[in-house]
């Protein structure tokens, strides 16, 4: 997906919402269980109840590679279940040695299709540039994290900046707004402010809003710009809304309040 085509989404749908797909079997409707492709029932479900309120999904590869081939299969047949104008995340955290993430790069571009897919660019330049190499594909690469663990080293200064920062503005020449996101979490709102002096123009990934407290009026107060540049993940505030038969109503009651909020922001912009 092009920058242009995610940009005409959000504007279409006045929201800038992802819906995170971190199906655990323990966590779904207890009457979803007992189905012999529960899983991918559920995700069918929630993707069904939610598709017009959202502009993205994102998969946590971990939830189905947790289940070896069967999760690959369930992986496989969501994010091809997804509607193809959603932006599609795969957050699989990878980065390694160039020719290991190419190979990487290849299974979430080519065998899975997916349109980007989460880094870690602990490793440098080379273990993140092959995901760069794809047309119409993304990197979006760890920046400032939601997790207390953050302040183990991203939050570290050297000489006068922050480790972050320092990523942030060495990662963003190595692509374009155009092929190149961050993910910067919703417990760090009010370091929008500085981040947007460093990257203006690049989407950023925001997840940790819902469960883990981040607040979506000041996520969108400091870190919309001008074609939006966000993509809010909400995940089980969602996906869980409800433990009985009517979880897909609700989740779709919670995407939909989101979605209002965030139309009430992009109104502004």
């Amino acid at each position: 997906m092009t920058r242009e085509q995610l940009i005409n989404q959000i504007q279409l749908k006045k929201s800038y919402l992802c819906v995170g797909l971190d199906t655990d079997f323990d966590k779904i409707p207890k009457h979803l269980q007992s189905h012999p492709d529960a899983i991918f029932e559920f995700n069918k479900q929630i993707i069904d109840a939610t598709k017009d309120l959202c502009v993205a999904y994102k998969i946590n590869t971990a939830f189905y590679e947790v289940l070896g081939a069967q999760g690959w299969d369930i992986m496989e047949r969501t994010v091809n279940y997804i509607p193809k104008e959603h932006f599609t995340i795969a957050d699989a955290k990878r980065g390694d040695i160039g020719n290991t993430s190419t190979q990487y790069a290849k299974a979430f571009f080519e065998t899975l299709q997916f349109d980007s897919i989460t880094v870690a660019p602990y490793m440098g330049e080379d273990s993140v540039r092959p995901f760069l190499e794809f047309d119409d594909k993304w990197a979006i690469v760890l920046g400032l994290t939601s997790n207390s663990g953050s302040s183990d080293f991203e939050q570290q200064k050297i000489s006068e900046e922050y480790l972050y920062e320092k990523v942030l503005k060495t990662v963003s020449g190595w692509g374009t707004p155009d092929n190149l996101m961050f993910v910067i979490g919703a417990t760090k709102a009010t370091g929008f402010t500085e981040i947007r002096k460093i990257i203006p123009h690049h989407f950023l990934l925001v997840p940790g809003v819902g469960f883990q407290g981040g607040s979506l009026q000041e996520v969108s107060k400091y870190g919309l710009n001008k074609d939006c540049g966000l993509l809010v993940n909400a995940s089980r505030a969602i996906i869980y809304a409800s433990e009985k038969e009517d979880f897909a109503v609700e989740a779709r009651a919670v995407a939909w309040q989101y979605q209002y909020e965030m139309a009430g922001y992009l109104a502004l912009l």
